[in-house]
């Protein structure tokens, strides 16, 4: 007996994500091969002047988040150093930020006291936790996703932000002893209570600090102001001795050392449900900021960007931060800014700028006992203020209302709520109004332009009585097809004469079962009214839906037409020449130009107006075979115009245009077969119906008009 093997059969996108995983792991590979000799020099300067800001940055924001200054610089060495190996830009500096700190000391506030072993535990976990949530994005190439958040969103946030953080630094500016708080409002009611006991030294010193840095970015831009100006407050306070008792709050000696590995709760469920909700608010505006940050110095740089690359750095450098007593980072602007104008050269710029920092803490820790705490919170006050986009915001402002308001409300709700909660809800915002916008494309009767060159949305030109041609502008799913199919229905609510819809569809590029149900509601409408739909510049995509779901068998094949000869094909193949030219004072087309136009005010006497009518006729080769014949021929009675008439006609046919055999009773011979030509045999199969009421029966017409005469080869006769 044998057994047969089952092979199990991996699908090619699976495949194809497998085969990429290892890809992403081996980012520092390629970047060590691709590495020059001349790169080192350049890379290892720019990391030095992005270590100057660094440091203080790093120390700065750790104190945003209650935490310990030495988890801000831990954080910096680790997250700068991994993130620039495995990242997919070359300029984008990770470490804490801002933004970051801000949300980890809201998230974690409810969790712990702030500056307790738990909490400082706590946020190393959330570090761990964002690191994963952003590793498993990249990992499943969903990438794509940050193009889903509104900047909007970020400005709205940073702005808020910014406002939070120079409320919670008034406590430290001012040497208060006010508890710390995520609320805004109680924060700054706590301030104005507790005022007259300010510290009016430290926040002399804070002044002097601030007019440091502002006067040095003036006139010296280039210099690190920040680090100018933590040394020079270090050294007024030795000098003058300002840390004694009742002076200023100093930061105290920072441990030197290598980053060591922390004890986390990995395993407390408890714990990580609570920091969850925080987690996924950090992972999201950490990734959006990350990636926005990258993006705009791509910009100037020309570098291919890769999202998953970059979101698989941001995770690992997270993971790592979190491991090694580091807490939540992030893509850092004004670092990634310094870093690419101060000449770096590859990745290896930012991992440098990290190694530079180690350096410092190794070298230089004992040094940080002499920082007044009322001069970081200056610092951080004028980092605040520079996070607001005041150029951006005026934009907003200007270019969009609802971007307006997404930004309104993200600020508001960043003051007034749960940092986590702002987030996701400005988040949340931005997804609705995509779906909003997504399922309400626009849909538009479009006619040509003064040159006919161009079918443009006017709604202020008049609409052919017979043909409506109607843009769809986006895609054809089922968020869309209901809105889709409404504007249809009311635009031909609005001209109950068109028999015949022509859709443009070179803006629809995709359809799922849903949009394609709708287009088969309007063809069988239209049909149903004898009319038909036709459509033009289907994208292959969606042309493969509509065959593979049975949908171009049902339209037919030949109602895909081409666009240069879509007006023209419709124009003679399918419009009423008699509306054209008895009952359509309009020229909307380029076809109707020369087109004679003799309007009846009254319309046709036609009994159906328009119809095309179950009327007899006959095929071009058996009316040419039966005038050959010389035992009483038909008469041919050509119902056209005579422009018409004298550009081809059959040989022996007599000119008696519509409007002469419809205005009265004619007197046409009883005893011989009758056959009325026109162009298409619509002319004629009114008259047809309307000579039918008078008695007439052995009357019929030329199927297919001279159109059908002139591809059945036939001979013409031309009056010249």
């Amino acid at each position: 007996m044998s057994a047969v093997a089952t092979r199990v059969t991996v699908p090619a996108p699976i495949r194809r994500w497998l085969h990429n995983v290892p890809a992403y792991f081996a980012r520092p590979v390629e970047i060590v091969r691709a590495y020059r000799r001349d790169h080192v020099w350049p890379d290892i300067l720019s990391g030095l002047t992005v270590a100057t800001v660094l440091l203080p940055q790093a120390i700065a924001y750790a104190l945003i988040a209650e935490l310990p200054p030495q988890m801000g610089l831990y954080a910096a060495i680790v997250a700068a150093v991994v993130g620039a190996l495995w990242g997919s830009s070359s300029h984008l500096h990770t470490g804490p930020t801002n933004a970051a700190s801000l949300l980890v000391l809201s998230s974690l506030a409810i969790v712990a006291t702030p500056g307790s072993p738990e909490f400082i535990a706590a946020a190393g976990l959330m570090a761990v936790m964002v690191g994963v949530a952003r590793l498993a994005m990249g990992l499943a190439r969903m990438g794509v996703l940050v193009n889903f958040v509104s900047v909007s969103v970020v400005i709205g946030f940073t702005a808020g932000a910014g406002v939070l953080i120079s409320a919670n630094q008034l406590r430290y500016l001012l040497r208060l002893n006010i508890p710390a708080s995520t609320e805004f409002y109680q924060t700054v009611a706590d301030v104005l209570r507790r005022l007259p006991e300010a510290h009016w030294p430290s926040l002399g010193v804070a002044i002097g600090a601030v007019a440091v840095i502002v006067l040095a970015q003036y006139f010296r831009p280039k210099w690190p102001a920040v680090l100018l100006a933590m040394v020079a407050a270090s050294i007024g306070v030795v000098v003058f001795n300002l840390d004694g008792p009742g002076g200023v709050s100093v930061l105290g000696e920072l441990p030197r050392g290598l980053p060591p590995l922390a004890r986390l709760p990995l395993f407390d469920l408890q714990l990580i449900g609570r920091v969850s909700t925080g987690a996924l608010a950090v992972s999201a505006i950490g990734l959006v900021e990350a990636m926005s940050i990258a993006r705009a110095i791509a910009a100037h740089s020309g570098q291919r960007l890769d999202n998953n690359q970059e979101f698989v750095g941001q995770g690992l450098a997270n993971i790592a931060a979190g491991f090694f007593s580091g807490y939540t980072c992030s893509g850092s602007f004004t670092r990634s800014a310094v870093l690419y104008t101060s000449g770096a050269r590859t990745s290896l710029a930012a991992a440098f700028s990290g190694l530079w920092v180690l350096l410092a803490v190794l070298l230089f820790a004992p040094l940080a006992a002499y920082l007044p705490r009322a001069v970081l919170a200056g610092v951080l006050i004028v980092t605040a203020y520079n996070m607001i986009e005041w150029r951006q915001i005026r934009i907003i402002l200007r270019a969009s209302r609802g971007d307006s308001l997404i930004m309104l409300a993200t600020f508001l709700a960043t003051l007034f709520l749960p940092l986590e909660f702002a987030v996701l809800a400005g988040v949340l915002v931005s997804l609705v109004r995509y779906i909003a916008r997504t399922s309400m494309p626009g849909v538009h009767s479009v006619v040509p332009d003064d040159e006919f060159r161009h079918l443009l949305h006017q709604p202020q030109k008049p609409a052919c009585p017979q043909l409506a041609v109607v843009s769809i502008q986006g895609a054809l799913y089922f968020g869309a097809a209901h809105h889709v199919e409404e504007a249809i229905l009311g635009n031909l609510a609005q001209n109950p004469d068109q028999r015949f819809l022509l859709l443009k569809m070179d803006l629809v590029d995709h359809c799922d079962v849903s949009g394609l149900h709708m287009l088969e509601s309007v063809v069988r409408l239209y049909r149903q009214r004898g009319g038909d739909v036709f459509v033009m510049r289907v994208q292959p995509e969606v042309r493969d839906k509509m065959r593979l779901t049975g949908i171009e068998e049902m339209l037919g094949t030949d109602r895909f037409l081409k666009e240069d000869e879509a007006i023209g094909y419709l124009f003679y193949r399918r419009l009423d020449p008699a509306v054209c030219i008895y009952e359509c004072p309009l020229r909307v087309w380029q076809e109707c130009q020369n087109l004679p136009k003799h309007v009846h005010p009254g319309g046709l006497p036609v009994g159906r107006r328009g119809a095309d009518g179950p009327v007899a006729d006959i095929e071009p080769q058996a009316l040419w075979h039966q005038l050959r014949q010389g035992e009483s021929p038909p008469l041919v009675i050509d119902v056209r115009e005579p422009v018409e008439f004298k550009r081809g006609h059959i040989p022996d046919a007599q000119l008696i245009p519509m409007p002469g055999l419809l205005a009265q009773t004619p007197d046409l011979p009883t005893d011989r077969p009758i056959v009325f030509v026109c162009r298409t045999g619509r002319r004629g199969a009114r008259v047809v119906t309307a000579l039918k009421e008078h008695g007439y029966s052995n009357i019929r017409i030329l199927r297919g008009g001279m159109l059908a005469w002139e591809a059945a080869g036939l001979l013409e006769a031309v009056d010249l």
